[in-house]
């Protein structure tokens, strides 16, 4: 993996991404989301992609906008249904989306064994369930497991709050949730960023993502939160 690359503009920092990419797209429901990032991956024009989020878009923005840009095949999340996420809705009944549902706890553990190496691992979480269907099972010291994949990305976009000159990034609250294990199961991993500080600004002891799992930074002061609590 080479040197950080401090972009100039979001579309530069998408530029790239292939049709049919698996994308890794950070956020807890609204807080945290790289809305910038997905903007100019809408614009960019990339297609038939996977995308792997907490969950199915709010509203019409962010997430929500590239599923109603047709850019999205499939998505693997948690939570494709809430109040507002009426975009989601749409395609799925009308059958032009696919969807896996992954429990949280999984979707955190598949994509962190993925940047750790781990080819697969157990897991009790939805034993007896329709998730379980077609899972190998095992049972271990009288309880029944399910193996689990890893989930790699071909892409990451995440949010954080800071980057140094070295790409070491921190989070700010509750917009942190995915952002570092997506950042660690992505071959290529694209931040948006309030600043850009010298190295060595940033505590080490401090850093929550180093920077050799970040490919590409670019820095939105403007980057919007739509959840006040998450800044």
């Amino acid at each position: 993996m080479g040197a950080t690359l401090f972009c100039e503009d979001v579309d530069e920092a998408v530029a790239g991404v292939a049709d049919g990419a698996t994308v890794l797209i950070g956020g807890f429901g609204l807080a945290g989301m790289p809305f910038d990032l997905i903007d100019a991956l809408i614009r960019q024009g990339a297609t038939d992609l996977t995308v792997v989020s907490n969950n199915a878009g709010n509203g019409d923005h962010g997430l929500a906008a590239l599923l109603a840009a047709g850019r999205v095949r499939k998505i693997l999340c948690s939570f494709p249904r809430q109040s507002d996420s009426w975009v989601f809705d749409r395609l799925y009944r009308d059958g032009e989306i696919e969807l896996e549902v992954v429990p949280q706890g999984n979707l955190a553990e598949r994509m962190r064994a993925a940047g750790a190496g781990i080819g697969a691992f157990y897991c009790p979480t939805a034993v007896g369930t329709p998730i379980a269907e077609g899972k190998e099972a095992r049972e271990i010291d009288g309880r029944t497991y399910l193996l689990e994949y890893p989930i790699k990305g071909d892409v990451a976009l995440i949010g954080a709050h800071r980057s140094d000159g070295a790409g070491n990034l921190v989070y700010r609250k509750t917009a942190r949730n995915f952002g570092p294990v997506m950042a660690a199961a992505a071959d290529t991993t694209i931040v948006q960023v309030d600043e850009v500080i010298p190295v060595g600004a940033i505590d080490p002891e401090a850093v929550v993502t180093p920077g050799i799992y970040v490919d590409r930074v670019v820095a939105t002061p403007t980057r919007r939160f739509a959840v006040e609590g998450a800044r």
